[in-house]
């Protein structure tokens, strides 16, 4: 299995003036170390169950252009966009060009959005989870078509389009991967079975795992895509190394198929985090 690294947390000692370098340390230790892949929350407030909403938080897509800046392997993408953030069109055109600048190693993680104090403090509308989800289909579909050869207009119930210009186009052969978060099983993981080329869990215990990829697998199969061309992700955030259960767990998620498990950088100790992870874990991780 493969690793990515996930920059939730901008907390440090330095506060502020340190961030920058702070950043560019994680892009520098998660690409000596290994990581095939570096990811940044994307969120305008730190989640309240992650800590107190004051603490400092990065806009994702300005942080993210940085790390391409201060890296030159790591797969960057937002774990994951909310749709509400950004009109579909200006997201596609963002992506677009952290693909173009990165040389073609952008993807675009997106969701229906959750964080109803981010928008209403923010004065971003928030509707209800039934349109969010509408909105979130649409915006695929609104994207797909900008990473197309079709300029043409796009009419959906939600997003009116007169056209859909995107140059320059991205790098990456075909499109940047799209990357679908959670474990909604009727909605989300449908939306991932149609339409992503990765899958992110928020999950890790192997049985929660197995269930949620046999639901993947029959979205799969009533739909006519590929499910063993999905790549397979999970959340690892909360799995301790020294934990007993934790190298068994690692062996039974990759018996399932599991193609990269992304960790967290440790508040306060980023860098440090992303450097033991990589001489503790990512040599077994890479013989499973």
């Amino acid at each position: 299995m493969r690793a990515g690294i996930h920059l939730w947390n901008y907390t440090n000692p330095g506060g502020a003036a340190a961030t920058a370098d702070l950043v560019a340390g994680v892009a520098t230790a998660a690409e000596a170390g290994g990581f095939a892949q570096l990811t940044v929350m994307d969120h305008w407030f730190q989640m309240e169950a992650a800590g107190d909403p004051r603490e400092p938080m990065l806009e994702a897509f300005t942080t993210l252009a940085f790390l391409a800046a201060h890296s030159s392997t790591l797969r960057l993408g937002p774990l994951v966009v909310g749709v509400t953030y950004r009109h579909p069109g200006l997201l596609a055109k963002i992506v677009t060009s952290l693909d173009v600048l990165s040389k073609g190693r952008a993807m675009l993680g997106i969701g229906a959005a959750w964080y109803e104090r981010e928008h209403l403090a923010l004065g971003v509308p928030y509707p209800a989870i039934s349109e969010r989800f509408e909105r979130l289909e649409e915006a695929i579909r609104i994207v797909h078509q900008m990473w197309s050869d079709d300029e043409g207009a796009f009419e959906g119930e939600h997003y009116r389009l007169a056209e859909t210009i995107n140059s320059p186009a991205a790098v990456t052969e075909g499109h940047p991967p799209l990357l679908i978060g959670g474990k909604g099983e009727k909605k989300t993981l449908r939306i991932a079975a149609q339409y992503a080329q990765i899958v992110n869990l928020t999950a890790s215990e192997p049985d929660d795992v197995a269930h949620l990829l046999d639901v993947l697998r029959g979205h799969c199969d009533r739909l006519g895509t590929d499910y063993d061309a999905i790549e397979k992700q999970v959340m690892a955030t909360r799995l301790r190394p020294d934990d007993p259960s934790y190298w068994p767990t690692m062996e039974r998620l990759a018996a399932l198929g599991v193609d990269l498990v992304v960790f967290g950088a440790a508040p306060n100790d980023q860098v440090g985090s992303v450097e033991r992870y990589a001489a503790q874990v990512l040599p077994r991780l890479a013989e499973l």
